[in-house]
């Protein structure tokens, strides 16, 4: 199961975390994307969500995302994470207007 949210900002990514606990989510199942790489680590940490790495993506992908571009590298993790390649091209399109990305995935 996969839900899909955008969201303007750090309080509201918060607000839709505790919805999607509430239907059995844990922390572990949900990752939040930002386009700036800053403020995705921040507010990942802040929230306490799940980083996309190695676990999901594997070895070669991980590597190869250290010379992609940020777009790319957004569209491939959010693949990874549950969305179909034109799912991530539409939401990598909200994070270049400043957006939130929330997705929550159980295995």
């Amino acid at each position: 199961m996969t839900v899909k949210l955008t969201v303007e900002n750090a309080v509201q990514a918060k607000t839709e975390i505790e919805k999607l606990e509430a239907q059995g989510f844990t922390h572990d199942d949900i990752y939040i994307f930002a386009h700036d790489k800053d403020r995705s680590k921040h507010i990942t940490d802040a929230l306490d969500t799940e980083n996309v790495g190695m676990k999901e993506q594997g070895f070669l992908v991980s590597m190869k995302n250290i010379t992609s571009s940020r777009g790319d590298e957004l569209r491939t993790k959010m693949a990874s994470v549950g969305l179909t390649v034109q799912e991530a091209e539409q939401y990598e399109k909200e994070l270049d207007k400043g957006k939130l990305v929330l997705i929550a995935h159980k295995k």
